[in-house]
């Protein structure tokens, strides 16, 4: 699978682990930085990633910051990207299966490297369940469309 991967600084770290598992598992990586643990601004991470993934440059995507919240936020404004903040498993796998998240954010701050690994295989490994789900889907992609009028 294509992933395209994005932090500040205080989620590099944590990415820079996720992309080295990501490759041990035989993904392909797009990371589109940061590069290192000076600071920046998260908005411009959550966006080139959120861009390739609604671009098809990337099937989904993952998002690191301190908290995961500004990341899925700031995602969640692309038209077509539907970002969940993963804390717990069961949680990650609610939002693929239901909410049929494309990319995953994570909070370094809150998530050891350990349990965002297994967050990450759960994001990866888990389908959307389509059914009444897609209606609800389809009705999220109707408020975007509004929303651009």
């Amino acid at each position: 699978m294509k992933i395209a991967v994005g932090a500040d600084h205080a989620g590099y770290t944590l990415k820079e682990r996720l992309i080295g598992k990501l490759k041990e598992d035989g993904h392909e990586v797009v990371d589109f930085g940061t590069h290192s643990t000076e600071s920046t601004d998260y908005p411009d991470f959550a966006a080139a990633v959120s861009r390739a993934v609604v671009g098809g440059e990337a099937e989904t995507g993952l998002l690191v910051c301190s908290s995961g919240v500004g990341m899925s936020i700031a995602a969640n404004k692309i038209h077509g990207i539907r970002a969940a903040l993963g804390v717990n498993a069961d949680e990650v796998s609610y939002t693929r299966r239901h909410n049929d998240a494309n990319v995953l954010a994570l909070g370094a701050n809150y998530t050891d490297e350990a349990t965002a690994r297994v967050l990450l295989d759960t994001f990866l490994t888990t389908r959307f369940e389509g059914g009444r789900h897609a209606r609800r889907i389809e009705k999220i992609k109707k408020l975007e469309q509004e929303e651009q009028q």
